[in-house]
């Protein structure tokens, strides 16, 4: 894809502030520090369009980037282990369950996990949820440049077989150091907002 314009919108902690307009939606969903904000740069050809950090937890909101006029990426706080308070992390569970399951403009959501670790039961957890909601999905394995080219392979075997992933889910192969899996994964969202 061929990326004109990518702009931060709009930060939400209530689901009636998410923007108007019926544009199509693809939601950033995984656990915290599992390299969320450097897809979504990677994606847009920026640097610094979402902010990234070493620190877990950094995104607590739910982020919309335009993205060429046309759709939405949307970076959904991360799950799992993160330095926040208790009360915002118990408020995030229901944010994103009625994002997910309530949002019409939705067209699908990449799962993101760390292809250097097996899923967590957190990860398992989504990615049958997402299924059993029939919601579009594909599973994004980042942080691929970290390990030799077998080493990849094989987990990706782990991360296949751990989440469940049959024949016809996408799995993909990701870096968004070298940029591996990033045409790939365009033609995934390309086809969910048309």
């Amino acid at each position: 894809m061929n990326i004109v314009s990518a702009e931060f919108v709009r930060s939400i902690t209530e689901l009636n502030r998410c923007p108007d307009g019926g544009r199509p939606e693809v939601a950033l969903a995984g656990r915290s520090n599992v390299g969320k904000s450097s897809l979504l740069n990677c994606l847009v050809n920026r640097r610094n369009l979402a902010r990234t950090s070493n620190t877990p937890g950094r995104t607590r909101t739910i982020n919309f980037y335009l993205i060429n006029k046309r759709f939405y990426l949307v970076d959904l706080p991360g799950y799992g282990y993160a330095r926040v308070p208790e009360k915002v992390r118990l408020n995030w569970g229901p944010l994103i369950e009625g994002y997910l399951s309530h949002r019409p403009e939705l067209r699908g959501v990449v799962q993101i996990v760390d292809l250097r670790h097996p899923p967590t039961a957190q990860d398992v957890q989504l990615y049958q949820w997402l299924k059993h909601h029939h919601l579009p999905a594909v599973v994004v394995a980042t942080k691929a440049d970290k390990l030799s080219r077998s080493q990849g392979l094989q987990q990706l075997q782990v991360v296949r077989q751990t989440l469940g992933l049959v024949e016809e889910d996408r799995l993909i192969k990701f870096s968004a150091r070298t940029r591996e899996g990033r045409d790939e994964l365009w033609r995934v969202i390309e086809d969910w907002v048309g």
